[in-house]
């Protein structure tokens, strides 16, 4: 019976150097960052030409974009997999703090500063959607503000504006995913950046004080 596809021996190889081209890319990333990622400098390092490695990867570009669709896919994947065990808004912060001490490098690649002179196209903001969607789910699930609650300028300023795909949340659900996202996100980018090394006080302790606060509904 003949092979086709992913199960051809050429296919299989393919996918094995691809995987290895990405291996040595992440090795690089961590050395000195994303911005100095070279194809050419991985050919070398393989025993491989570059127009050869130019086969599996059409430039640094697609190398880039294949890494970010990677990291997405394992931070939604991870906090799929928790919010389908029952975390709660909680639980999915200490999911995404675990998720990024494990790997900073690969956290900073979709987080951290935009790598000089790369667009990330647009289907992979279809894997970010993931992210944001589980979060903004677990946000709705939250008791909501009293009713005597004023409504915040910023919560008006979201209505009609929504990220939770097939279900709209309303714009009190929305302002309190952002403020969960900016601010653990800041907490964690600082974190692992090491400014807060020497400061005389643990990160973690930080991140929950950030995150008990957030759980208090005022919006």
């Amino acid at each position: 019976m003949a092979r086709t596809g992913a199960d051809t021996p050429r296919e299989r190889y393919r996918a094995q150097v691809r995987e290895e081209v990405k291996a040595h890319a992440w090795e690089q990333i961590a050395t000195a960052g994303a911005s100095a990622l070279s194809v050419n400098a991985i050919a070398k390092r393989m025993g491989m030409s570059g127009p050869a490695l130019y086969r599996y990867f059409a430039g640094r570009d697609e190398l880039i974009t294949e890494l970010v669709r990677d990291a997405y896919r394992s931070l939604a994947d991870t906090l799929g997999a928790a919010a389908a065990e029952g975390a709660d808004l909680a639980g999915l912060a200490h999911a995404l703090r675990d998720w990024a001490l494990a790997d900073p490098q690969r956290y900073f690649l979709i987080y951290g500063t935009p790598v000089p002179g790369y667009r990330a196209p647009e289907d992979t903001t279809a894997i970010a959607d993931e992210v944001m969607r589980t979060l903004v789910d677990a946000c709705a699930a939250l008791a909501p503000a009293g009713a005597d609650t004023p409504e915040a300028p910023f919560t008006t300023h979201l209505l009609g504006r929504d990220w939770a795909g097939e279900q709209p949340a309303p714009p009190e659900v929305l302002h309190r995913f952002l403020a969960f996202w900016t601010r653990l996100h800041g907490v964690l980018s600082l974190e692992l950046a090491g400014h807060f090394t020497g400061m005389g006080f643990r990160p973690g302790l930080l991140f929950e004080a950030e995150l008990a606060s957030l759980l208090t509904p005022r919006f």
